[in-house]
């Protein structure tokens, strides 16, 4: 396995600049999402680490070793795409067995390591059938096993749960995490599915037009986001704006709003806070009690019941704030009700724009 590092990566395609001085390290052994919104330059990014495509500048390094001019087929590198890219014609077994059979591995070797394969990924007996046998998250194992039978260095997700349906998807998931687990490969993970990044991966790096906007474990940047992107991007987010103060922010009614983290300004300073949905508490303002923390009222104007929460999306001076609530029992809020929001400090955080 080896640590993977991206340093001052820029590529432009006319006058488009799909990356532009992207610096990023993979850990050995971890498993890494770029995420973010179509065009945002993380695909590109992907297939400069495969070998499909060349950097205008900058530098890749897969274990220690310069290949940002090195041909795909001298990086060791295994990888799935979307589409699974299987042979039709070709049995499951030798659809896996492809890469191994292009290197010249004798038919003993290959037939164990086939074999070991397809175990790994729970298809132990399906080695006989075709594609078109096989359901899509079957397909999908098989791509993945073709990628891994060559014991790659890196290996390079594209997407690949996108074709599957949600529940399968989330089952593919857990497979993926526990696959990868096993191996012990360094993974490297494209999607723009907020939930998949955090649920499977190390560490996340979140993209815009090209470039890094923040990157670290899924928990810091969903608590500690940046900017006003990587807040609403990566979960769902209230953003609050006004003049900063000496502990947070002051909105245009006067409301001061404490903040116990973020990017301190100067006093007066234009500035926006971020706060969760989930984070904060609702209750009708008749017989709210005065209990300490940030407070806003306003007025419900709808709510969403989603099975087991409810999201509630409450008016104050033209500007709607999501709430989100577990469904444990708790009392329905009715429609044009006057509520109480109260929420932490430590729950809110100053944002850049």
């Amino acid at each position: 396995m080896a640590e993977v590092q991206v340093e001052k990566l820029s590529r432009s395609f006319g006058a488009h600049k799909a990356l532009d001085n992207v610096s990023i390290d993979f850990p050995d052994g971890g498993f890494y999402a770029l995420l973010g919104p179509s065009g945002s330059g993380k695909t590109t990014l992907l297939r400069m680490i495969a070998g499909f495509d060349f950097p205008d500048a900058g530098s890749i390094r897969i274990g220690g070793e310069g290949v940002e001019r090195v041909p795909v087929e001298k990086r060791r590198i295994g990888m799935v795409f979307q589409s699974y890219a299987l042979f039709p014609n070709m049995s499951v077994a030798d659809n896996i067995a492809f890469g191994l059979s292009v290197r010249g591995e004798s038919k003993s070797e290959i037939a164990g390591a086939v074999q070991n394969a397809l175990d790994l990924v729970q298809l132990g007996k399906l080695g006989e059938r075709r594609p078109h046998q096989l359901s899509g998250g079957q397909r999908q194992r098989v791509a993945l096993a073709r990628a891994i039978v060559i014991k790659p260095r890196v290996l390079l997700l594209d997407e690949p749960l996108g074709a599957l349906d949600k529940a399968l998807r989330v089952d593919m998931q857990i497979e993926l995490k526990r696959i990868q687990r096993e191996i012990g490969i360094t993974t490297i993970f494209v999607t723009h599915d907020q939930e998949e990044a955090l649920t499977m991966s190390d560490r996340i790096g979140i993209l815009r037009d090209g470039r890094l906007v923040q990157e670290g474990p899924p928990e810091d940047i969903y608590d500690s986001p940046r900017s006003e992107f990587a807040a609403t991007f990566l979960g769902d987010a209230n953003i609050l704006r006004g003049d900063a103060t000496e502990d947070g922010i002051r909105l245009p009614d006067g409301t001061a709003i404490a903040a116990g983290s973020g990017v301190r300004k100067v006093a007066g300073a234009k500035v926006s806070c971020a706060v969760r949905p989930e984070r904060i508490q609702i209750a009708e303002a008749a017989g709210a009690d005065q209990a300490s923390g940030n407070l806003l009222r306003g007025r419900v104007s709808k709510r969403i019941f989603a099975g087991n929460s409810s999201t509630y999306f409450v008016d104050r001076d033209g500007e709607s704030i999501k709430v989100l609530v577990q469904n444990s029992g708790a009392e329905k809020l009715a429609e044009g009700a006057n509520v109480v929001l109260r929420w932490s400090p430590e729950s809110t955080v100053l944002i850049s724009s």
